[in-house]
């Protein structure tokens, strides 16, 4: 990798945010884009109001996630809504371009143009080192929305993957009485290795009546109506899940269950840990393809 890389940080959260000044604190020249007025002044980072020198970047990096929907940059942060497809416009193929977590619709405009995006989400060292703020902030939510401690509680952690795993080991070291719901066999021993009960995914009808806190990691439908039914009443709901989320949120409401859908959660808790993660990665992916 180049000494110094001209880098364009286009929209984001504070995550993006932290992400470009520690960037430039390397020594790189970096543009930040639709991500507000940087909160430190830090030499070789500036604020761009158009796209009109992106044309320069050796790399330009989208956020996590790189869209809003609807064709939209994600830039929370900024005070206009931006098409995606007017920034890639403004975009060449010689230029390293990556986002987080990318839709079909994101990347075929990138392919309409002929641009190559790179998922740095789907690098497996982000999404690890992704997973520690995303338990660590479950953990907070729990902590502010419960009536009882940790201690002695009794949680189920739906999913055993990289958050689930992490998740459970954070409410266990607490000294809650922890289980694992997953689907895959080699999970739900891993789970008891660990000192944790253990249920098949597709048994959680008619034995979800006996927890204080349910912490959903799987980004698809596991708790609808019926399930919900089962659930008592002042239990805690924290759904960590993505996009669609894997909780029946009407149904819930219905049912005058407390839901705490907690997307992002890293850039929320530990930007900084975050942004800092996400740079580690870039710079492994320019490693890797001789910038």
């Amino acid at each position: 990798m180049k000494h110094e890389l001209n880098i364009w940080v286009v929209g984001g959260d504070l995550r993006q945010a932290k992400l470009a000044q520690l960037l430039a604190e390397d020594g790189h020249t970096v543009h930040t884009y639709a991500l507000g007025q940087p909160q430190d002044i830090v030499p070789g980072l500036t604020a761009e109001n158009t796209l009109r020198h992106a044309s320069k970047a050796d790399c330009v990096i989208l956020p996590l996630t790189a869209s809003a929907g609807n064709g939209l940059l994600n830039a929370p942060l900024a005070l206009s809504e931006y098409p995606l497809s007017l920034i890639l416009d403004r975009l060449s193929p010689r230029q390293f371009l990556c986002g987080g977590r990318l839709d079909p619709e994101t990347e075929a405009l990138a392919r309409e143009r002929g641009l190559t995006i790179h998922d740095y989400f789907a690098r497996e060292e982000l999404t690890v080192a992704n997973a520690v703020p995303t338990a660590e902030g479950a953990v907070q939510l729990a902590m502010e929305h419960l009536p009882i401690t940790i201690h002695g509680s009794k949680v189920l952690v739906i999913g055993f993957g990289r958050v689930g795993r992490l998740t459970a080991q954070r409410f266990q070291a607490l000294g809650a009485k922890v289980s694992v719901a997953a689907r895959k066999y080699e999970q739900l021993a891993w789970a008891q290795a660990m000192g944790l009960g253990g249920e098949h995914l597709a048994h959680l009808r008619g034995w979800l009546c006996g927890y204080d806190l349910i912490v959903n990691t799987v980004p698809a439908r596991v708790l609808g109506r019926e399930e919900l039914e089962d659930v008592k009443s002042d239990c805690l709901i924290l759904d960590l899940a993505s996009k669609p989320g894997g909780v029946d949120l009407g149904a819930a409401g219905e049912l005058g269950l407390t839901v705490v859908w907690a997307l992002a959660l890293p850039g929320k808790v530990a930007p900084v840990t975050a942004g800092a993660a996400i740079k580690d990665t870039i710079y492994n992916m320019l490693r890797e393809v001789g910038l």
